[in-house]
């Protein structure tokens, strides 16, 4: 093989710069002459260790002298090659997460800065004083995507014509937000009135109940309720289609407790149309979109594809939307039929959290024990594997622990 050489370039004797190298250099300065800044590092180098000490040039003085370590493509580049030396650090990759500017607002007259793209009721919670962060909600999950279906959440915003669902409303640089006005406390209690004159509410949570009893609800005024539904005539009801109140009593949606399978039932006495099982078994968790809304204005209702029963349709039986609903109106079976016999206590159960034995997931479970007996499994929202969210075997199949 013939070997191909450069063509040699003559160095410029005034500068002291020539070709490359065989090291991959430039050539050094002509004989007798220095090399270009050689005296002024020199002076420098001895001023710099002049009555001081210290590591050698490159040493870390942080306290942390462990060798560099590789740590491979970062976040930045996932597909990029090992790295150098230099750009090696001993502690491994930081992830950083998604970076983003600040926006600032005011709160009831206090300005707070958060993320861009954080929601109202997120800078009340992060940002705001306990009773801002205290705003109440019901279709709001942490764990799930804004639904803004409630409205019990609403805050009203300088420059708004109406008010604004804090769950769902982006926080803006210079938006001035008030939390407390009367304007938003009745608004909030007209909320809270309706639902409760026309849906059970003795089951909701322990906040929803607080909100009702904190913003004065007083259902009475509604009149005593109707008379409940015979089961199936909800579901039968035209789309659309009202009847015209009495006058003497408050419409609800009271109806038979719908029975048809092993592991939960629905009691729609007690729904309050937030949407969140529907998200829930569609595209927040299950992506199974086994039930939706079906119906109109006060006949709206939950429903499975053509209101089949739970066991023909296309339910995977997961539980997740018992996990979201805020009102009991879905519960385990072994919880209803407890409740039936008079039986649950639910101050003396204990939780115990473990994890999953039947995958390799590693699913966080919280088991509920009564009287040394499961009788609830859930998992916490802020999980980083389930999220809240679980199967059916996570969360019904432990009656193999029963019968050790």
């Amino acid at each position: 093989m013939t070997e191909t050489r450069r063509p040699e370039i003559p160095a410029d004797p005034a500068s002291g710069k020539g070709p490359a190298g065989d090291g991959g250099g430039s050539a050094g300065p002509p004989d007798g002459q220095p090399l270009d800044g050689a005296g002024a590092a020199a002076e420098g180098a001895a001023v710099a260790g002049a009555g001081t000490s210290g590591p050698p040039p490159g040493e870390r003085t942080d306290g942390d002298t462990h060798p560099a370590t590789p740590v491979g493509p970062t976040v930045i580049d996932p597909v990029a090659t090992a790295r150098g030396p230099e750009e090696r650090v001993s502690t491994g990759a930081v992830m950083l997460g998604t970076i983003r500017r600040r926006v600032s607002l005011t709160l009831d007259g206090r300005e707070v800065r958060v993320p861009e793209g954080a929601t109202i009721l997120d800078a009340l919670h992060d940002e705001g004083t306990p009773a801002q962060a205290d705003t109440p909600t019901i279709c709001w999950a942490p764990n799930m995507d804004p639904i803004n279906a409630c409205r019990v959440c609403v805050v009203e915003v300088e420059g708004s014509r109406t008010l604004v669902p804090s769950c769902a409303r982006r926080c803006e640089d210079g938006m001035e937000v008030k939390t407390d006005t009367e304007k938003v406390r009745h608004s909030r209690r007209m909320v809270l009135e309706l639902l409760g004159s026309s849906v059970a509410m003795d089951r909701a949570t322990a906040d929803v109940q607080r909100w009702m009893t904190d913003y004065g609800v007083d259902t009475a005024r509604y009149g005593p309720p109707a008379p409940p539904a015979a089961a199936g005539e909800r579901d039968r009801r035209h789309p659309g289609h009202h009847h015209a109140p009495d006058g003497a009593t408050a419409a609800t949606v009271h109806q038979p407790v719908k029975v048809d399978n092993d592991l939960y039932v629905r009691d729609y006495s007690r729904c309050v149309l937030c949407y969140k099982c529907v998200n829930a078994c569609g595209s927040d968790a299950q992506f199974t979109f086994a039930i939706t809304a079906a119906g109109r204005g006060f006949d709206a209702r939950i429903a499975t594809e053509y209101d089949v029963t739970l066991p023909e349709s296309a339910c995977v039986y997961c539980g997740n939307c018992i996990a979201v609903c805020p009102t009991g109106a879905l519960i385990s079976r072994s919880e209803y039929e407890l409740r039936e016999a008079g039986d649950w206590h639910p101050e003396e159960q204990t939780m115990t959290t473990t994890i999953c034995s039947f995958c390799g997931v590693g699913c966080n479970l919280e088991l509920h024990v009564q009287q040394n007996q499961i009788v609830n499994v859930t998992s916490p929202a802020d999980h980083s594997v389930t999220h809240g969210h679980l199967c059916i075997k996570g969360r019904f199949g432990f009656q193999h622990v029963q019968n050790l």
